[in-house]
């Protein structure tokens, strides 16, 4: 009997840490970051292949499906409402947590390299709500920028509805078989996901080893701990209270999802196997799913801003200084603001993290602290991304009477 998908990947995830350590023991990581890594690049690139077609297809047709400004409207009340409710939640749970372990204080740490194009991306994210709306909507779909994409997605989906007959029919009809397409081809590359998840984990062992784990424990401590929490306490409160739907069979329906999320460190790259799996596994309908989770993949960054928070007051622990409560507020609201600027890619919260640091005069070395556990963090935060935008599509779905869910409590 063929595996189901979630054990196929969490055994590829098990194989990729036992041949990156072992590969390291024996001396062969070059090997496997040179050559075995390719198969998952090949993978990442066949995801992000999908990514801007499949965010235009899915939204245009969510949205001309919704049907009524009235429905748009409630819809994205409901959205964007849960995506600020659940980030604050998360920055406050890594607020206290960072407050009441205070792992920095006394740490003496020796600062590492700062990625030399940092401060040019800092200069280049003050621009980042200006450029949700695009000169050239064609070139940020070429370009990749997502948020964009999302908006001017949105406004022709919204106004594909007001077109006079036959166009509005013809237009709907036409992205709704763009979508169907584009599922089936998701589908496929979804096939070999096991595949590139153990090339990227064998590649991230062979790399990193275990050893820079040790000095930033307490910090990585706080981090997973604030991060759990939300994960596994907050998010199933809201599902189980407000959803009326099962935590755990939510879970068992996102499973691969989460573990893909976990190995790539990218809710965008995930998205497609999201949609797949809240759809498939968990019941909700392309209505619901094809809006909430490419805004949710694209704004919704529980984890992001959660570590962020966490990061910027370690960082300042270990300078010594002391954040009073107006400039932790600061770091709060800093926090909410950059994470929903943050692209859903590796290491994006790392780059989003100097603006909170020069928000609250916090030295930019200060990040060479943190780089070095930077990765394996990421996979983590970006597991929580995940799931909190997918808990969120289930809640709405259910506000919304979706009767056909499998996940209900």
């Amino acid at each position: 009997m063929r595996l189901k998908l979630h054990w196929q990947i969490f055994i590829a995830l098990c194989l990729g840490i036992l041949f990156g350590m072992l590969g390291r023991a024996a001396g062969f990581e070059n090997f496997i970051i040179e050559k075995v890594y390719i198969l998952g690049i090949i993978f990442l690139r066949a995801l992000r292949m999908v990514i801007v077609p499949l965010i235009v297809a899915s939204i245009i047709s969510g949205v001309t499906g919704i049907g009524s400004a009235e429905n748009f409207g409630r819809l994205s009340l409901k959205t964007f409402t849960y995506y600020i409710v659940t980030s604050l939640l998360a920055i406050l749970t890594g607020l206290v947590f960072i407050n009441l372990l205070h792992p920095g204080i006394g740490a003496h740490l020796g600062l590492h390299e700062i990625p030399g194009d940092l401060q040019g991306n800092v200069q280049k994210l003050g621009d980042t709500l200006l450029g949700i709306i695009p000169t050239n909507p064609f070139r940020s779909m070429v370009d990749g920028k997502i948020l964009p994409t999302i908006f001017f997605s949105l406004l022709f989906g919204f106004f594909i509805s007001k077109a006079p007959k036959p166009y509005n029919r013809q237009l709907t009809d036409f992205f709704q078989g763009f979508f169907e397409v584009m599922m089936r081809l998701t589908h496929f590359i979804i096939l070999f996901t096991p595949v590139g998840v153990f090339a990227i984990i064998a590649k991230i062992i062979a790399s990193t080893g275990i050893d820079v784990f040790i000095p930033l424990g307490g910090y990585m401590v706080a981090v997973v701990a604030a991060l759990s929490f939300h994960a596994f306490i907050t998010l199933p409160l809201l599902l189980y209270f407000i959803g009326g739907v099962s935590p755990r069979a939510m879970f068992r329906a996102m499973s691969a999802a989460l573990l893909t999320a976990f190995s790539t460190s990218s809710s965008s790259a995930t998205l497609p196997l999201t949609m797949s799996s809240m759809e498939n596994n968990a019941g909700v309908s392309n209505k619901i799913s094809s809006f909430v989770l490419p805004l949710g993949a694209t704004i919704n960054m529980d984890g992001t801003a959660l570590y962020e928070c966490v990061a910027a007051i370690f960082i300042a622990q270990v300078y010594g200084v002391d954040l009073s409560f107006g400039q932790q507020f600061i770091v709060v609201l800093t926090a909410l603001l950059a994470s929903i600027g943050a692209a859903g890619i590796p290491m994006a919260g790392f780059v989003m993290m100097a603006i909170i640091l020069k928000a609250v005069g916090l030295p930019m070395e200060g990040l060479g602290l943190i780089l070095s556990v930077d990765r394996i963090l990421d996979m983590m935060r970006t597991s929580v991304n995940v799931w909190s935008d997918s808990c969120g599509t289930a809640i709405i779905a259910k506000s919304e009477g979706e009767t056909e869910l499998k996940v209900v409590k």
